[in-house]
């Protein structure tokens, strides 16, 4: 079964530490993202209630919001717990990495467009990421910088507003 198999490599993300609360919002993304998965309204109801149950525990006992929505990639790790913030509207590619702090969501709440983040992207603590960008492969977010133009394949971002660097 899919949400098994997500589960154990999500498990394997995190070196086998179950108790990383990172991995604990990951048990319950991956729920809510299977529960689309059943046909029949009378079992699916039932079961997004108890997702939206456990969303929001998950939300108060770690300070880390990932709605179902949000499009991950394999290897998506939550380094540090606390005050993270995604969007629905989001998109993430393979092997990124969120520190505490961060914020990747809407630049303003009339356009319902958020960023499109690459593979192996690392995002700083405190970083903001916001509007309807597309962050390349092989970027890092500096920490606190805010980001709200896309960002090239290889490069950093720092600042505020943020500068783009390219990797050498």
């Amino acid at each position: 079964m899919q949400l098994f198999s997500n589960i154990r490599a999500d498990l394997a993300t995190y070196a086998g530490d179950w108790s990383c609360q990172g991995f604990w919002v990951m048990l319950v993304y991956r729920f809510g993202r299977w529960r689309y998965r059943i046909k029949s309204a009378i079992l699916r109801k039932p079961l997004s209630l108890v997702y939206k149950i456990l969303f929001k525990a998950i939300q108060v006992l770690t300070g880390i919001e990932l709605p179902c929505e949000v499009q991950v990639g394999s290897n998506f790790r939550i380094d540090h717990f606390g005050e993270i913030i995604v969007s629905g509207y989001a998109r993430f590619g393979d092997n990124c990495i969120l520190r505490n702090g961060v914020t990747v969501g809407l630049k303003n709440i009339e356009e319902k467009a958020a960023p499109q983040i690459g593979d192996n992207v690392t995002i700083g603590a405190g970083a903001k990421v916001l509007g309807p960008i597309t962050i390349g492969n092989d970027v890092t977010i500096g920490a606190n910088a805010v980001v709200i133009r896309s960002v090239p394949d290889h490069a950093i971002a720092v600042g505020i507003p943020a500068r783009i660097i390219l990797k050498r």
